[in-house]
């Protein structure tokens, strides 16, 4: 699974109809419902606002909306797009002004289709890696040790406090959790203690 990192635009003609895209990263229903009403507040007059979204990739959701265009003809193209590229916790969002020409369904598919297609093209993406989180405590006379599995596992450090302990919250790619697990119980008897936390992703750029 992937998702973006920057919001992306499009727009071009077909018959005289107008159709502008907007691709962005969202993570809840309320941040794209946020964001849809920003851009029907742009694009008050516009005959459609059509719709797509996939959301949570630990619980995978998805929806379309047609806003009026004939059924399966505009948000359904628009979210198709979205899985062609495994995209998640992203909307699209594409905005019509009728030419005065009907495209037909078939036209209407792919022209929704194409302007998702667009934004897409021009969208900067990050690569979500399954991980399961990972919560160390351990003594500073340790800290060899837990470097020791840093270099063995891939682990990505979430958060840390130093108090009179050292506490890490880890990621660990998913494919290597249970051995990982294993590992913190076999040097539990050197201070370290540890606790498995949820499912996760984490978020790879090209620059990580």
């Amino acid at each position: 699974m992937q998702s973006i990192t920057k919001t992306s635009r499009a727009s071009f003609r077909e018959k005289g109809s107008k159709f502008i895209g907007f691709l962005f990263p969202t993570g809840t229903l309320e941040q794209f419902e946020s964001r849809l009403t920003d851009i029907k507040s742009d694009y008050p007059d516009a005959t459609h606002h059509c719709y797509g979204w996939r959301m949570d990739p630990n619980d995978l959701e998805e929806f379309a909306q047609d806003d009026g265009e004939p059924g399966g003809t505009a948000g359904l193209p628009i979210l198709n797009q979205l899985k062609s590229y495994d995209l998640v916790n992203a909307g699209c969002v594409v905005v019509r002004y009728y030419g005065g020409t009907n495209l037909g369904k078939s036209g209407l598919v792919r022209a929704y289709g194409e302007a998702a297609k667009l934004c897409l093209e021009q969208a900067s993406f990050s690569k979500l890696i399954p991980t399961r989180n990972f919560r160390v405590t351990y003594p500073y006379s340790q800290q060899s040790q837990i470097d020791q599995l840093k270099h063995t596992f891939d682990l990505k450090e979430i958060d840390s406090q130093y108090l009179e302990k050292i506490t890490l919250k880890l990621a660990c790619r998913l494919e290597q959790a249970d051995t990982f697990w294993q590992e913190l119980r076999n040097i539990e008897h050197r201070g370290i203690k540890a606790g498995k936390g949820e499912a996760s992703f984490v978020t790879l750029t090209s620059t990580d």
